[in-house]
Order: structure tokens, then sequence, then C-alpha cells
């Protein structure tokens, strides 16, 4: 095939800044065990309240304080703690209360649950003072707001964890044990995505909703604008930051029609939503290349009607696996058929994760997206309790966050290729396989 005679070039609009003398990065970072952990929860909210309820339920943990604009928030958790047998947690609120609650000293975890645009500041200031920082995703809506992330981590020598529950998942769970015993041979491609109908998520009686999902996202942005439910899983499969990097993405957003035809069909012609002029393109395909030559492949789909599905796909050079519509796994020297349904839960059964194997059973009692969520819960305690790193650090959060803004970068240039900053500044190479969910 003929090779165009120009030279091959990525955009750089966010280039990595030169790491302050004596700063260190915060791969595996490690700090004494906590026996009981002191948790401070801002944000009591519907996220936030259900992560409450899902801490009732953990072993060392104490729950200290909870801090949120809204009293009757805070009135609806206490009452969780006292279902649960637990005393009250002292309760601070107004606009700047969570300030001070990040300056208690006798809080161990800082546990964000508040709106999107407050995520990255809360993150910050709560490191600055002597926190390790729990925040609901996106933890960064800029590659910006990720940098300060990282920066205010290395700086401070604190954890910040994205809470991205879709890495608990049990399959996805599964195939990382199959990655590591390599099962599927040399990864060279993945799949992931975002397939979930959420256009009603944006009203509450006929009114826009004051949650995440505000339609200001889908008025004013075109791209992947919520990538980490699909990306957190395949970069975990990939070894992202631990032994390999992306390098850059190209973009490419359809047109808008979803929102529009929704809008019109609910409310009528007339309505101020129905006149609204949406940016958000209703489908989003993005692909993504890494320093190893491995491909990954994101959609996103959040304004039609279709079944929900994360894609979730694995492919290497012995075999492969699928998770939506529909589980399945295919292996050489069969890999042009699926595994029949016996031998793929077979399969599944001796991979089991091991942390699945320990608290699947009570996750599933507990609840939260089928126990996804109790289990990123445990495991960050766990963690903290056992002196460990963290399944998931910061460069996860600000790698998998910046492919928000990288993906309306590339959107609004034709689809040219955006390089994608080395949130570790380098030290990626230290690490080749780090084995997650240590013991």
């Amino acid at each position: 095939m003929r090779k165009l005679n120009f030279e091959f070039s990525a955009i750089e609009v966010y280039s990595a800044p030169r790491r302050p003398d004596g700063q260190k990065d915060v791969l595996e970072l490690k700090f004494p065990p906590i026996e009981k952990v002191r948790v401070a929860f801002i944000g009591v909210g519907l996220r936030g309240s259900k992560a409450v309820k899902r801490f009732t339920y953990l072993d060392g943990v104490e729950i200290k304080i909870f801090c949120d604009i809204n009293k009757e928030n805070i009135s609806k958790v206490q009452q969780t703690l006292a279902e649960a047998n637990l005393p009250a947690a002292e309760e601070y609120t107004g606009g700047e209360a969570w300030k001070e609650v990040c300056k208690r000293s006798d809080i161990d975890l800082v546990y964000i649950a508040t709106k999107w645009e407050m995520h990255t500041e809360q993150a910050v200031y709560a490191m600055e003072q002597g926190r390790h920082v729990a925040v609901e995703i996106p933890a960064g809506q800029t590659v910006e707001e990720c940098w300060k992330l990282v920066d205010t981590a290395e700086k401070t020598q604190r954890h910040c964890m994205g809470l991205e529950n879709c890495l608990y998942d049990t399959f996805p769970m599964a195939t990382y044990k199959m990655a590591e015993d390599g099962l599927f041979g040399e990864i060279v491609h993945v799949e992931g995505g975002y397939i979930h109908n959420l256009r009603s998520r944006n009203f509450v009686d006929g009114k826009r909703t004051d949650s995440g999902w505000d339609l200001k996202h889908l008025e004013k942005r075109n791209g992947n604008i919520y990538p980490t439910h699909g990306f957190g899983p395949i970069c975990h499969v990939l070894n992202i930051h631990r032994g390999d990097k992306l390098e850059y993405i190209v973009s490419m957003s359809g047109k808008q029609v979803g929102m529009s035809e929704y809008t019109k069909a609910t409310f009528g012609e007339e309505h101020e939503f129905s006149k609204k002029d949406y940016k958000l393109g209703d489908y989003n395909t993005s692909l993504i290349k890494t320093a190893k030559g491995k491909t990954m492949l994101l959609q996103q789909n959040i304004t039609n009607p279709r079944p929900y599905s994360r894609l979730f796909m694995v492919s290497g050079t012995k075999g492969m696996a699928v998770q939506y519509p529909k589980e399945a796994i295919a292996l050489d020297p069969d890999g042009e058929e699926f595994l029949p349904e016996n031998k793929k839960d077979e399969l599944l059964e001796k991979y089991k994760h091991p942390v699945i194997k320990e608290v699947g059973e009570l996750a599933a009692k507990v609840g939260g997206h089928g126990g996804i969520d109790f289990i990123m819960d445990y495991r960050l305690i766990y963690c903290l309790r056992n002196g460990l790193p963290l399944d998931q650090d910061v460069y996860d959060a600000a790698e998998w966050a910046s492919i928000a803004e990288l993906s309306e970068i590339s959107v609004a240039n034709d689809s040219m290729p955006v390089k994608i900053p080395d949130f570790t500044r380098g030290a990626w190479k230290k690490l080749n396989k780090v084995k997650y969910y240590q013991k």
C-alpha cells in the first residue's frame, strides 16, 4: 500500500511537567498498617449515602464525620448508623465546612462523593492536610486537574484512589488472573466501553437534576466524557504504568440525535429542554495506542436505548475473552469457536479471583451494583489496614479521567491523534506486571 509522504505526529497539548527536585513518585506507595481506619464522608447524598451503608459492614473502620450542605442528607445517614447499632458521627454542614473536616488530624481517610466539579479541589486539599483520599469518579475533569492530583499525591506522599468500582466485577477479575497466568498469550488488543441509556437521569419531575449527570455536560461537551468504567479494567489487564504506558488517542463522535428526540417525545416540541443545542454526539469511538504497541478500543453511548454494556474484551496470541452481551472465552487450539458453556464455567471457577472467593458472598448480600461497590470499599480498607499499596493509585485516577478531555480535543480537531501525558514522568518503566490485589 502506498505510504503518504508526511511524518506522523500527534498533537501534544499537555506534556509532562518536570517533577520538582526531591519529589518522588508514589508507585506502590505503602504506609504502616492502620488498625482502625477513621473515615470522614464529604457528600452523603445519592452515592455517599450508599457508601456509608456499605461501610457499616466493614471491619476495622470508624465512621467519624458526615459533611454535607444538606442537613437532611446527614440525618438519613445518621439513621443508617443507628440501624447498624453504630454510634452517631459528628456533623459538619455549610459551604466551606469540608475544609474543616480535612484539617482534622484524627481522620485517616476522606471519602469524597460530591459533585464532579468539586472532586479535584477537595481531594487536593485533603491530601495537603495529610489525609488519604478516596474520590468518586471522575477524579478530575481536565488534564490540568489530573496533574494537580498527581503532583499533590507525590508532594504529600498520600494515597489518592479514584473510586472505580468496575475493576471489581467477577468476570474482569477472573481475566486478570488468566492474563497473569499467560492463558491469552501476549495480549495485543483490548476493548472497553460505557453503553448506558442515561437520558432520563438528567431530569426529575420535569426539572434538570442537580447531580453529576447535569445537562451541561451534554450541552457543552463532545467526546468520551465518562470513560473510566470501561477504561479502568482494560488498563489493568495491560498493566498500564506498570511496564507499559498510554501513548496517544484518536477519537471520533457521530451526530447528536438521541437527546433531541428524547426531550421532544418526553416534554413536547416547545419545551426548553427540547430546544437546547446538545453537543454530545450519540456515539463516541476512541482508539488508543500504548508504548508497547498494544491497541485499545473505547466506546461511549449514553443517549440511545441500548442494553447496558461495558464491552470488556481481551484478545491475545493464544485466546480471548469477552463479557458482553454474554460471557465467552475462546482459546487455542480451537480459538475459532467459543468454549462450551460447561468448559467456560469450569475455567471461570478455576480462575475465580481470591478476593471474590473471600468476600463475594458478603458483597452480594450488601449490594451496590451487584456487589462491586462493596468489594471496592472492602479492598480500600483492607489495604490501609494491612499496609499494602492500593489496587488503584493516583496515576490510575489521572490516566483514566484524562481521557475525557483528550478525546474532546481529538474530536474538535477532526479526529487528529492527541498525545496522552505520562503522569508517572517515566517511572512506569520501573514496574512490570505488578500483582494486583495483594494479600
